[in-house]
C-alpha cells in the first residue's frame, strides 16, 4: 500500500524522490524506478549516505523518502538521522519496513524492537505507525504533503489485514477510535492491532464494553485524547510491539499519573531482552508474551 500510494503521488508531484539502501525494489517501487529513474537512488549498503543524501535533496527543495528495513533506516545511520535531518528539521520521511519483530526469521539484527523508543528521543522527529493498509495510505499521503519536519514512518511488512473500515477518519496527531465502549479502553498501533482486536473480543465475552483506539501518531502524542479516554473508562490496556521503556505504555501511565486518574492501566509490550527464538512473527510475539492466551490470563476478567 505504501509503494502504490507513493507511486501515484509521484506521478503528480515531481519533487518526490526515494532513496533506498541495499533493498531490491518490488511492485510499485520498481515501477517508480523504471518511470522516474532520475528520482530513484540505491546507495547500497550505505545507510548513512542514504540519510545524508535525503538531507541534501530536501535542502534543494525535493521531497525525499528514505526507504529500507527499519533497523537500517534508523539504527545504523542514527547520527545522520539526528544531525542531518532532525537538527535541521528537514521534511524527510524515514520509512522503516518491518517495525518491531516483523522480520522474525532474520534474527536480532533485523528486529526493530527499540525503534519507537529511539525515535521518540530525537527532537523534531514525528512518528507515525499505521495499523493497516488504509492507515498506511492516509499516513503516506500526509507525509507527501507535510512541511513540519522529519517523520519516522513505521510500517509492517506486507499482507496485513484491513482493520479500520468502520473507524473514524484519520488525522495526524489525533487518536482514532475503531470502536467505542464504556468499560475498557485498548490502545495500540501498528500490525499488532490485530492482537488488540482479539483482546477486545475477549473482554466483550466477559461482559465488558470496549473502546479500541489506534494511536497511530506516537509523536506528537495526543495527550489530551488519552487523558479523556482514561477519564471515561475504568480500565486501560496498552498493547505494543516495542520494548517496555520509551514506548506508548510508559507515556499512558505517565498521563494517568499526571491526571490523577482512577483508571487502571495494564501494559503488554515486548520484553526487555533479546529472545533467541526462530520462527514466524506470531512465534516471536508469543515468546515475548504477546498472544491472546498470555494476555487474557493476566487480565483476570471475571
Amino acid at each position: 500500500m505504501f509503494a502504490d500510494t507513493f507511486y501515484e503521488a509521484g506521478t503528480r508531484e515531481n519533487r518526490l524522490a526515494v532513496v533506498v539502501a541495499d533493498i531490491s525494489p518490488a511492485g510499485s517501487i520498481q515501477k517508480f524506478r523504471e518511470d522516474f529513474p532520475e528520482r530513484f537512488v540505491n546507495t547500497g549498503v550505505s545507510e548513512q549516505i542514504m540519510i545524508g543524501m535525503c538531507a541534501g535533496m530536501a535542502l534543494r527543495g525535493l521531497r525525499p523518502f528514505a526507504y529500507t528495513i527499519a533497523t537500517f533506516t534508523l539504527f545504523r545511520p542514527f547520527e545522520f538521522v539526528r544531525d542531518d535531518l532532525c537538527y535541521q528539521n528537514l521534511p524527510v520521511t524515514v520509512v522503516g519496513i518491518g517495525g518491531g519483530v516483523t522480520y522474525s526469521t532474520l534474527g536480532g539484527t533485523h528486529h526493530a524492537m527499540e525503534d519507537v523508543a529511539v525515535a521518540s528521543a530525537i527532537p523534531n522527529l514525528s512518528i507515525i505507525a499505521p495499523c493497516d493498509p488504509a492507515e498506511t495510505k492516509a499516513a503516506t499521503l500526509w507525509c507527501v504533503e507535510q512541511t513540519r519536519g522529519p517523520v519516522y514512518l513505521r510500517l509492517g511488512k506486507a499482507g496485513e489485514p484491513n482493520l479500520t473500515e468502520q473507524a473514524e477518519s484519520w488525522s495526524f496527531g489525533k487518536l482514532r477510535y475503531l470502536q467505542k465502549g464504556d468499560d475498557v479502553c485498548i490502545f495500540s498501533y501498528g500490525p499488532i492491532m490485530k492482537l488488540a482486536l482479539q483482546v477486545a473480543a475477549f473482554c466483550e465475552q466477559k461482559g465488558q464494553s470496549v473502546s479500541l483506539v489506534s494511536t497511530h501518531t506516537l509523536k506528537p502524542l495526543d495527550r489530551e485524547g488519552i487523558a479523556e479516554a482514561l477519564a471515561h473508562h475504568k480500565r486501560a490496556i496498552v498493547i505494543e510491539e516495542c520494548v517496555p521503556r520509551g514506548g506508548l505504555a510508559g507515556q499512558v501511565k505517565e498521563i494517568a499519573c499526571d491526571e490523577r486518574s482512577d483508571c487502571r492501566v495494564d501494559a503488554f509490550t515486548l520484553r526487555d531482552e533479546f529472545i533467541h527464538c526462530y520462527g514466524s512473527h506470531a512465534d516471536l510475539l508469543s515468546a515475548h508474551g504477546l498472544n491472546l492466551e498470555a494476555i487474557s490470563m493476566k487480565l483476570e476478567l471475571v
